[in-house]
């Protein structure tokens, strides 16, 4: 029951974490705020201008990973992926079987198998106390019952007490593993496989041995924006599910390795291999997909960035947003030199006195930014090594002006490597 009560609780902080109130009237603040969606306008360039919207995440995505020129064409969809393949009975086997496929089992991924899926994932996540959860098969006549059922689209009481939750589990990994392809697509493989292998760089520049989970996450949010939204939506709800096992796993035993050691070859995987295929990646794959499960609540989330670009290009405001940027505003206001910046009150904006800094020397930013331009090329134009990317990772946490959409030249598909989305705006 306190496993159940968790969950409801974590799904109604997730509810009202998408959403934050705005005031944007000078006058008094009233009992009826305006609800706004953090992402909405990431979502709304991803709708309006998609392919801007995938050259914009594509080039965060070079400048956090290496991606040789192979690999990154296959993660853009222009080679075809080059993945272990195992050859022989066992890859005629599982072909022929896929060809007796029903309307949920071994169909491609769509909303309406979602759907039918989620029945088994929301009867799950009210057992997480069950011990070998994901582990411990299910009976397999009840899973035929239920398989059929499913198949058919049916709308299916699993409180009955009909179905235990190994058999609901079980089915659950056998839908993932009979998709035509993993959930987190064969184009993906090998950027997963590189987001594992970042770590952090010591102060001379050198790679260290120690885990940059920051900057895995967030290769893996700008990753998850370029799911196609079925395969976003089904993860979503997967890990969301996998997060609550693995917190619950002194009743069930199972950690999140454990849940991830059952669930890599189901989602990540490429089809019709065995495990000798994988040259030694085995540990690797599931050390990722433990990384999602305990950081699923972070992964779904623009990064601030992204946010920030789309909801410029759509208000052309510069109006500060957190709480840190208004303080820092504040103490400008006495400390500016030469009439750069000034802070004046404004209206109230999700705190009590809101500011906005507006610049008074439009001269003297326009310097400043052709100033950092000239910079940021001298970057690009170093040698490469790891005090370049180093500097360059320094320099983009900087807020740098952004233009137009549309005015921005076009993201180089065939470039090896790109470096930043800071070479689209030179």
């Amino acid at each position: 029951m306190a496993a159940e009560s968790e969950l409801q609780n974590s799904r109604e902080k997730n509810r009202r974490d998408t959403e934050c109130s705005v005031v944007i009237s000078q006058e008094k603040v009233t009992n009826q705020p305006v609800i706004f969606n953090p992402d909405f306008f990431v979502e709304r360039l991803k709708h309006e201008h998609p392919q801007a919207f995938t050259d914009l995440v594509l080039s965060h995505i070079t400048r956090l990973i290496d991606l040789p020129g192979d690999e990154f064409a296959q993660l853009i969809g222009e080679a075809e992926p080059k993945l272990p393949t195992h050859s022989g009975f066992m890859r005629s086997f599982n072909f022929l079987k896929r060809k007796d496929k029903g309307v949920v089992f071994g169909a491609p991924l769509t909303e309406e198998g979602i759907a039918q899926i989620y029945q088994l994932i929301e009867f799950l996540s009210k057992n997480l106390h069950v011990e070998g959860l994901f582990r411990v098969p299910g009976h397999s006549l009840r899973q035929a019952a239920l398989r059929e059922m499913l198949n058919a689209g049916a709308e299916i009481d699993l409180e009955t007490g009909d179905f235990h939750p190994n058999d609901a589990a079980t089915l659950l990994k056998a839908y993932l593993g009979e998709l035509p392809e993993p959930l987190l697509m064969h184009r993906h493989y090998h950027a997963h496989l590189k987001i594992g292998a970042l770590t952090r760089f010591d102060d001379k520049g050198n790679k260290t041995d120690v885990p940059d989970k920051e900057r895995q996450v967030e290769v893996l949010q700008l990753l998850f924006m370029l799911l196609p939204a079925a395969n976003r939506s089904l993860l979503k709800l997967l890990l969301e599910l996998l997060y609550h096992t693995a917190r619950n796993q002194h009743a069930n035993k199972m950690s999140a390795i454990n849940l991830a050691t059952m669930f890599a070859p189901h989602i990540l995987w490429p089809k019709n291999v065995m495990a000798s295929d994988l040259q030694g990646n085995i540990e690797k794959l599931n050390n990722a997909i433990a990384f999602l499960i305990r950081h699923a609540q972070k992964l779904f989330k623009a990064p601030t960035y992204i946010k920030e670009y789309a909801r410029l290009y759509y208000t052309g405001s510069k109006a500060l947003q957190s709480k840190d940027d208004l303080t820092l505003c504040a103490g400008s206001k006495n400390e500016s030199v030469g009439g750069v910046a000034d802070c004046t009150l404004s209206s109230p904006m999700t705190t009590e006195a809101g500011l906005t800094c507006t610049v008074r020397s439009s001269e003297t930013q326009s310097y400043t930014e052709a100033a950092l331009r000239e910079l940021y090329q001298q970057l690009n134009n170093m040698p490469e090594s790891a005090t370049k990317k180093k500097l360059i990772r320094q320099f983009e946490k900087q807020p740098l002006p952004m233009p137009p959409l549309d005015s921005q030249m076009p993201f180089n598909r065939k470039h090896r490597r790109s470096r930043s989305f800071g070479g689209i705006i030179k």
